[in-house]
């Protein structure tokens, strides 16, 4: 796998650890999250490159996998933002508008997933539209 290849499978990793945060924000996991993901990743992020990861798959699958293991393991949905947030900072040349937007598309149909936003979702979501507007 060359280094570029490996960088997007982490990008793609760390998209499914802030996504799974969004929908774990308020404690609780629902399958109409992870359905807004998994529709989401099919029908828009699916066509944003052609990287794979080390099975040959496409490496945008990285976000459902990382999202459905975290649930598994019940991680915490601020410790995973965290983890996320320093990515973010460390890697910002990967988070271009275009993919910031889709981020923010992503992260607001997971949170409207059910019963709409809320308290919890919208505090987290307010937590990225400032880390990703400090650039």
């Amino acid at each position: 796998m060359k280094i570029s290849e490996k960088n997007q499978v982490v990008f793609y990793q760390k998209m499914g650890e802030l996504f799974y945060a969004v929908a774990a924000s308020d404690k609780v996991v629902r399958k109409q999250e992870y359905d807004a993901l998994k529709n989401l990743v099919q029908r828009e992020w699916s066509s944003l490159d052609d990287y794979k990861d080390e099975f040959q798959s496409d490496a945008v699958y990285q976000m459902e996998i990382v999202f459905e293991w975290f649930e598994y393991e019940q991680m915490n949905g601020q410790d995973c933002f965290d983890n996320f947030a320093q990515y973010y900072k460390e890697n910002k040349n990967l988070f271009t508008p275009g993919k910031k937007q889709l981020i923010w598309k992503t992260v607001n149909a997971i949170a409207n997933a059910f019963s709409g936003k809320n308290k919890s979702e919208v505090i987290m979501l307010s937590q990225l539209l400032l880390l990703m507007q400090d650039d």
